[in-house]
């Protein structure tokens, strides 16, 4: 069945029908779609603008659809245009000149702007535990190993030191950001559009505003042009999306190195690697790899998004029924990405002693050696700077580390130095000494793990 048969002298050609069809994509929308017209019809009976005896048929024919969809009984036919045709259709044939009311005061237009966002506040509201649960992973872990030493780098090169729970909480961090963007994407994506027909309202009397209320949106759109071609919510959507996978990717791509004999930092369980057809002593961080990988997918969806948007003209242009592909593969991607990236976390090895011996040999104490004499002898700091780089260079000429050089050595450099420097200069104290908000003073992480942790699961 074509809705806008009626013009038309001939049938569509079978290529136009094939290329014009969006079953195969919001045929997942059948559930927000029957609930939105149960809505729609509620309100056309509560406005008497069709009899309310009709108006209970009607519900009471979706109803009895959505049951025979979700039981099986009831296939949708992928020989349809699309879901709103298929729904219509199946209710028309059930309840004859009763079901062809339903379509009253509506146009596809406004009713495909509905349902993508009720299907998408569905698919938000299943992404948000899937990242609480990771952060709360990652928060776990930082406790257990909140003074674990190991090297800090930029460029990747060893810097400072750090300790591995501090470093775990950097990707809860970002992952929190992940949830506001998500909920602050919902926020703007509460605007119920039906009733805006296909560009220009309607001249019956529709309560919008009921309609918003059966179907549990806050408010209702304000321009008729802007409620059919608005797809700002998509894009948030896929942007936050795509923001959560540079995340998930960041993660992935250090799991991948810690994962390889020339870090040796941690070791992933077998449940979560894969091997070689070829070398059988390889043990690959495929999973890791892969969501490093999809990271890309994700992005060119938003891309395709924003491309398809940026000229049209208002108001709906058959341009964005390429919405559904991207923004739900986007959602899609990510949920499947996260599904085996939580328990591959927690269940990984961590090698402490390989992370703390590494810290030891990349000189990471070398700030906290200038800063010694700082604060204890008062030298000005860039002199300081420049008498510990001198130290690091005599302890790569000799193979020794700042821990093993004699203190006579220390000493022939500047005068000042004492034995207190070891103590200074202890991976240890250096990490302990760096108490102030934010940094990764064990009893930092730990209250830093803590509070993340109540934000995810309520209890702040």
């Amino acid at each position: 069945m074509k809705l806008w048969k009626g013009r038309f002298q001939k049938e569509a050609d079978p290529k136009t029908n094939d290329f014009n069809s969006s079953i195969s994509i919001d045929s997942r929308m059948y559930r927000q779609d029957i609930e939105g017209s149960m809505a729609h019809a509620a309100m056309l009976g509560e406005q008497g603008v069709i009899d309310k005896s009709e108006s209970e048929k009607l519900r009471g024919g979706l109803r009895d659809i959505l049951a025979d969809l979700d039981s099986g009984a009831l296939r949708i036919d992928p020989d349809a245009e699309d879901i709103h045709t298929f729904i219509e259709g199946e209710l028309t044939k059930r309840l004859g000149d009763t079901g062809k009311r339903l379509h009253t005061a509506r146009s596809r237009n406004d009713q495909v702007a509905l349902d993508v966002r009720l299907a998408l506040r569905e698919e938000c509201a299943g992404l948000k535990p899937q990242i609480e649960e990771l952060i709360a992973v990652l928060c776990n872990k930082a406790l257990g190993y909140a003074g674990s030493v190991m090297p800090g780098y930029t460029h990747l090169q060893r810097a400072q030191p750090i300790t591995f729970g501090h470093h775990l909480l950097a990707y809860a961090e970002m992952l929190l950001r992940d949830l506001g963007r998500f909920d602050d994407a919902l926020k703007r994506m509460d605007v119920m559009p039906l009733g805006s027909g296909a560009l220009a309202g309607t001249t019956y009397p529709l309560d919008r505003e009921l309609t918003a209320k059966l179907l549990g949106f806050s408010q209702v759109s304000q321009n008729s042009l802007d409620g059919v071609s608005d797809r700002d919510f998509c894009a948030e959507i896929a942007f936050a999306s795509s923001m959560a996978m540079v995340h998930l990717s960041r993660l992935c791509e250090e799991i991948v190195l810690w994962c390889s004999w020339e870090y040796k930092f941690i070791e992933l369980d077998d449940a979560f690697s894969t091997g070689s057809s070829i070398m059988p002593q390889k043990k690959n961080p495929d999973l890791a790899e892969l969501i490093r990988g999809k990271s890309g997918r994700v992005f060119g969806d938003l891309m395709g998004l924003l491309t398809m948007m940026k000229g049209l003209p208002l108001a709906y242009n058959k341009d964005m029924q390429e919405d559904k592909e991207a923004v739900f593969d986007a959602v899609d991607t990510l949920k499947l990405c996260l599904t085996p990236l939580i328990p591959m976390l927690e269940t990984m090895t961590v090698f402490e002693d390989n992370m703390r011996s590494a810290a030891a040999r990349g000189f990471i104490n070398a700030t906290d050696c200038a800063d010694y004499l700082v604060a204890e002898k008062g030298l000005p700091f860039r002199d300081a700077y420049k008498i510990t780089g001198e130290l690091v260079a005599l302890c790569i000429r000799k193979g020794l580390t700042l821990e093993t050089l004699p203190l006579e050595e220390y000493q022939a450099v500047c005068p000042d130095f004492d034995g207190g420097v070891y103590q200074a200069i202890s991976l240890e104290r250096c990490v302990e000494g760096r108490k102030v908000l934010g940094g990764p003073a064990p009893e930092n992480v730990r209250a830093q793990a803590r509070r993340v942790l109540g934000l995810v699961q309520g209890q702040e």
